[in-house]
């Protein structure tokens, strides 16, 4: 090749790069660089679908503290309920109101707020749900009238729903093979701040001030807050083209129209309710005949329930290489174990209390991540609405849990309430037995797909028939998902 036509083929390629650049630069300029269009979002954290950001432990880890420090508003309250009494000067009637309060607004936020997480940019929306609790825990830190008090509680629990924006934000982000693992983290994190609250407002209360429970909790979210800042990374909205109207409709249309769904809530309630119970009456068995604990060594009994919760990444990783449904009948043997245990012996011996305790903890946290993981493999374009669906069946079986466990251990002892709860473990199996690990997507029932248990195989199986060309004929939610880091899934999804 002559000088000059390799300094033409030279230039040429020149020219070629230069226009690729000149043609890049528009779509990444075009990404938003400020929140609310006035802060600047760091350079590392600005969306870029050319460069995709990594989810990995550290990231994944700050999600799970997020969510331990921000849920945990909706329990500080519990544990205080008599000094709230003292210091507004008004009976225990009156101020019970504020438990109620507080899971009511945290109900209307799953509601209202969770499904904005498939129309808004998630760190925005992150980021203001915090500053917003943030305000509403300064007033309840310094009120001093009772009705005040009660309305910014109400407010606070609908803003208390920073967890289930990052539930979906996870599983977005993390990879298909690490998706389980990604959300485990994050439901630690959820389910120890349920348990750590009351532990923090009881001691703290104890020795100081109620109000100086709220200082604390002010100060970690603001932890939080400048976390979300310095670490959340910023992707666009997911469905451009809805309207919030239409988004809650769709959400109430996949609530009766997904069997997967439907199923997997059906299984929720009753699980909840079971969890739920076993920890409300723990009180009253445990501080009976025979054991007659004190208030002291009953809370020590959190601690138990809080080792169940740390181990709970751990089976993540054993799940990510399942496919979910299988997981999920393991985890639901396992509560039907501990609950079996329970049933034996739990107003006997304290040895059986400890063991429930431990494998009541795993077992359902285990069973949460799978049926999370298999529900929100639906559409990665309706995550947010298909997790605020799950978490309502939760609060649905809490509430449930709560007053029919309490009824049943008063009024017929504690093996009635636990053999009650056991016959709920046996209808979750058999609610799970009616779909197979890969039945389709709209079948109700059946065993279609057949019975692979492992995740691997069941990938490999589906690369090889799409590269045959053929159709795949089940739909197994371990399928391949294409990242979302990579600009893909942002479609809207109308269902």
């Amino acid at each position: 090749m002559s000088p000059s036509s390799t300094e033409k083929l030279g230039a040429q390629c020149q020219s070629a790069e230069a226009t690729a650049e000149k043609i890049a630069a528009p779509a990444e300029e075009s990404w938003p660089t400020k929140d609310f269009g006035l802060i600047p979002i760091p350079k590392r954290l600005q969306y870029n679908p050319i460069k995709p950001f990594h989810f990995g432990i550290f990231l994944n880890a700050s999600f799970g503290f997020a969510s331990t420090f921000t849920v945990a508003n909706l329990y500080y309250c519990q544990p205080l309920l008599i000094e709230f009494s003292k210091s507004f000067d008004v009976t225990y009637e009156e101020v019970s109101r504020i438990p109620t309060l507080v899971q009511a607004g945290y109900l209307v936020g799953l509601l209202l707020i969770s499904p904005l997480g498939d129309l808004v940019r998630r760190r925005q929306l992150v980021l203001l749900l915090v500053v917003t609790s943030i305000a509403f825990t300064i007033g309840l830190a310094v009120t001093k009238n009772l009705q005040v008090f009660e309305a910014l509680t109400f407010l606070t629990g609908v803003a208390t729903v920073t967890p289930q924006i990052l539930m979906p934000l996870a599983a977005d982000l993390a990879p298909p093979e690490r998706r389980a693992s990604a959300l485990s983290v994050v439901l630690s994190g959820l389910m120890l701040g349920v348990l750590i609250a009351r532990v923090l407002a009881g001691v703290i209360g104890n020795f100081t001030t109620w109000r100086a429970v709220y200082y604390m909790s002010i100060g970690v979210q603001s932890l939080v807050l400048i976390g979300a800042y310095l670490m959340l990374p910023d992707y666009p909205c997911k469905n451009r083209d809805l309207t919030y109207f239409q988004v809650l409709f769709s959400m109430a249309k996949y609530a009766v129209t997904e069997p997967l769904v439907i199923q997997v809530a059906i299984i929720n309630i009753a699980s909840s309710a079971c969890f739920t119970s076993f920890w409300v009456t723990l009180t009253f068995l445990l501080g009976g005949s025979p054991y007659y604990y004190s208030t002291l060594i009953i809370g020590l009994f959190g601690l138990v329930g809080m080792l169940g919760v740390l181990v709970g990444p751990f089976a993540g990783r054993l799940i990510d290489r399942l496919v979910p449904w299988y997981a999920t009948l393991v985890a639901t043997g396992l509560l039907l174990v501990s609950q079996a245990v329970q049933t034996a012996a739990g107003g006997i011996n304290v040895a059986a209390v400890v063991i429930a305790c431990f494998g009541l903890d795993v077992a359902r946290q285990a069973q949460q991540v799978s049926m999370t993981t298999r529900v929100l493999s639906i559409s990665s374009a309706a995550r947010a609405r298909l997790n605020a669906i799950l978490i309502l069946s939760l609060f649905i079986g809490q509430v449930m849990g709560t007053s029919v466990g309490t009824q049943v251990f008063v009024q017929h002892g504690w093996r009635a309430c636990s053999l009650l709860m056991l016959a709920l473990q046996v209808f979750q199996i058999l609610v799970l037995l009616l779909r197979g690990p890969h039945c389709p997507r709209k079948r109700w029932f059946g065993y279609e797909g057949g019975l692979e248990a492992r995740k691997r195989v069941v990938l490999e199986r589906e690369k090889s028939r799409s590269g045959e060309g053929k159709r795949v004929e089940h739909d197994p939610e371990a399928q391949v998902e294409a990242p979302i880091q990579n600009g893909e899934g942002l479609q809207s999804d109308t269902s």
